[in-house]
C-alpha cells in the first residue's frame, strides 16, 4: 500500500486530535500564557479576518494587555482578501488565509516571514498540524482554526433522514430552496465530490463536469452566500444546502431544528492560518496580536464562540465539555476519515474561476 498523500496525512492528524478530544473537555487551569513583549509605544494594529470568526471580546482584552488598539475588518472569501492585499498598501497587519491561499500568497511574495522569537505561544500548537507543504517550517503562517463544509437541513421543512449525500441537493423537490457557498473552491469541491472526483482535481474535463453539474443545479439555488450563510436558514430563505460547521454551530444556538448532515461522499476540510502581509506597517504589533491569539485561554474562547476546531492543544484541554463533545463543532473520527483537505491547485484555479464566472452569470 502506498503511503497517504500529504493532505490525507493532515486529515488523519486532525482525526487523531479529535479522538484525543473525546477525553478532554475537563475544566483545567489554563497554562500560564507566554506573552510577547508589548511594543514600547501604544498604537494600532489592523486585523482583517473572516466574518464571525472570533470572540469579539478578546480584542478588547488584547488592547487592555498591550495598549494597542485593534482596527478590525472582515471579508467573505479568500479571493476578497487576496484582492485587498494586492490593491491596498498596508491595509491589513494580520490576515487569516485558508490553506491553499497561504501557499499562493507566499509564492507571490505577499506574506512577511514570521519572527518566532516574538511568538512563544506557537509552542501550544499541535505539531501534527505544523510544517505542512503549504508552508514548510511555518515560515509565514501558523494555524488559527480548522473546519469543514457539510449539508444544512431545516428539519421543519425537510426530513433530515432523507438527506445523506451531496447528490441529494439535486433532488427536484428542493427547487428554489438550496443555498450554495459563494466560494469557488468550496462549491466546486462539493460538485466534484458528488461526481466521485477529488475536490482538488486539476483535470480540466473533471472541472468542466462539475461546472455542468452545478449549472443543472441553478434552478434549485435560492442564493449564494459566504459572508453569513447561516442567516438564510434562520430567516427561512433556504431549507437545505451547504454550510460551514461553525456557522451551523452558531445557527443551532438560535434554531436547534437546523440539522447538519455530513455527506457520505465526504466533506471539504480546510485550515485557516494567521499571517502577516509583506506590506504590513505595524510588524511588532502584528506579532503581538498573533501571539495573543495563540494563548490557550484565548484559543478556548474563540473556539467556543464560533464553533470551529482549535489547533491549540492546550486550548483543547480547557474546552467546555458541551463544545468538545458537540459533533457539529468537533466532528467524529468517521466524518474526518472521509474528509478531503483543500490544497493549492496552481494554475488550474484559472479554469475554476472561468467556469465560476459563467455559473454566477447564469444565476
Amino acid at each position: 500500500m502506498s503511503s497517504p498523500t500529504r493532505p490525507a496525512r493532515l486529515a488523519i492528524a486532525i482525526l487523531a486530535a479529535a479522538l484525543a478530544l473525546a477525553g478532554c473537555g475537563k475544566k483545567e487551569d489554563a497554562p500560564a500564557p507566554a506573552a510577547a513583549a508589548a511594543p514600547k509605544a501604544a498604537g494600532e494594529v489592523y486585523f482583517c479576518n473572516w466574518s464571525e470568526y472570533i470572540d469579539p471580546t478578546v480584542l478588547d482584552d488584547f488592547t487592555k494587555q498591550t495598549g494597542i488598539k485593534v482596527v478590525y475588518s472582515t471579508y467573505d472569501s479568500n479571493e476578497a482578501l487576496y484582492a485587498k492585499m494586492k490593491l491596498t498598501e498596508g491595509g491589513c497587519d494580520v490576515v487569516v488565509p485558508s490553506t491553499y491561499f497561504v501557499s499562493k500568497m507566499a509564492k507571490e511574495g505577499l506574506l512577511a516571514p514570521l519572527d518566532k522569537t516574538k511568538l512563544p505561544n506557537v509552542a501550544h500548537l499541535d505539531p501534527a498540524l505544523m510544517d505542512q507543504d503549504y508552508d514548510k517550517g511555518n515560515a509565514v503562517s501558523v494555524p488559527y482554526m480548522w473546519g469543514l463544509s457539510a449539508i444544512a437541513v431545516d428539519s421543519t421543512k425537510i426530513d433530515p433522514k432523507k438527506v445523506t449525500a451531496w447528490a441529494d441537493l439535486w433532488k427536484p423537490e428542493f427547487k428554489g430552496q438550496v443555498l450554495l457557498l459563494d466560494d469557488v473552491r468550496e462549491t466546486f469541491a462539493m460538485a466534484l465530490r458528488s461526481l466521485g472526483h477529488s475536490g482538488n482535481t486539476t483535470d480540466p474535463k473533471q472541472i468542466e463536469q462539475a461546472y455542468q453539474r452545478l449549472a443543472a443545479l441553478l434552478p434549485s439555488v435560492r442564493k449564494f452566500d459566504s459572508e453569513s450563510p447561516k442567516d438564510a436558514y434562520l430567516q427561512g430563505d433556504a431549507a437545505i444546502g451547504m454550510l460551514w460547521n461553525g456557522e451551523a454551530y452558531l445557527a443551532q444556538q438560535e434554531n436547534p431544528k437546523l440539522v447538519l448532515v455530513y455527506p457520505k461522499e465526504g466533506t471539504v476540510m480546510w485550515i485557516d492560518s494567521l499571517a502577516i502581509p509583506k506590506n504590513a506597517r505595524r510588524i511588532d504589533a502584528a506579532h503581538a496580536l498573533v501571539n495573543f491569539l495563540l494563548e490557550p485561554a484565548i484559543g478556548k474562547r474563540n473556539s467556543e464562540a464560533v464553533g470551529y476546531g482549535t489547533p491549540n492543544l492546550a486550548a483543547q484541554k480547557l474546552l467546555d465539555p458541551a463544545v468538545a463533545s458537540n459533533p457539529v463543532a468537533y466532528p467524529g473520527a468517521d466524518v474526518l476519515a472521509k474528509a478531503e483537505l483543500q490544497v493549492d491547485i496552481g494554475d488550474a484555479i484559472t479554469v475554476y474561476e472561468q467556469y465560476w464566472q459563467q455559473l454566477k452569470g447564469g444565476e
